[in-house]
């Protein structure tokens, strides 16, 4: 079962034309052709969609050409105007509740897609780091749930690690009576 475009109450038209303050987090698999479930990952600042899209728009437009259309799960997103203006292209935004969870996609005028992993905005540095990586490696198959999921492990080895490097291991106990 698919669901309708959301509609928003916010206004139709939203114009973007400030510089981000911060660099893009993005990450993407080589210009090939791969198999697997996403193209790269993003990990946005906010839940604001018409905030976020224009800097990665301008980054994605030197691989995709002009992208006028962006479809996203609502759950992800805080209220999204239908279309945004940015750089002078009207990009329409498509809002679906059966869009796959922590995805976005992105379509181009020449009708190639992009589908990135989403990482949300307040997901720990680490984990998200070691998500994108591994989202962005040329042969990665994995679904998304499974990149969530080995991203979490290998952030929690890499603090383990750390601490460890730093002295906080715990030296093995020897066995009674034994020196």
């Amino acid at each position: 079962m698919t669901s309708a475009p959301h509609q928003s109450i916010a206004p139709s038209a939203v114009t973007a034309n400030e510089q981000p303050r911060y660099p893009l987090r993005l990450r993407l698999r080589p210009k090939a052709l791969t198999k697997g479930y996403v193209d790269g990952a993003w990990w946005p600042r906010s839940r604001d969609l018409a905030a976020e899209l224009p800097a990665l728009l301008a980054v994605l437009a030197v691989r995709l050409g002009e992208i006028p259309r962006v479809s996203y799960n609502l759950t992800e997103w805080d209220t999204a105007p239908r279309q945004i203006a940015a750089d002078g292209v009207r990009i329409r935004l498509n809002g679906f509740w059966s869009r796959p969870a922590h995805t976005v996609d992105l379509i181009s005028a020449n009708r190639h897609r992009l589908t990135l992993l989403l990482v949300p905005p307040d997901t720990d540095p680490s984990a998200a780091h070691h998500t994108m990586m591994r989202a962005a490696q040329r042969e990665n198959a994995d679904t998304v749930e499974d990149l969530f999921r080995e991203g979490v492990r290998a952030a929690a080895e890499s603090t383990v690690d750390a601490w460890e490097a730093e002295g906080g291991r715990i030296p093995q106990q020897t066995a009674r009576g034994s020196r």
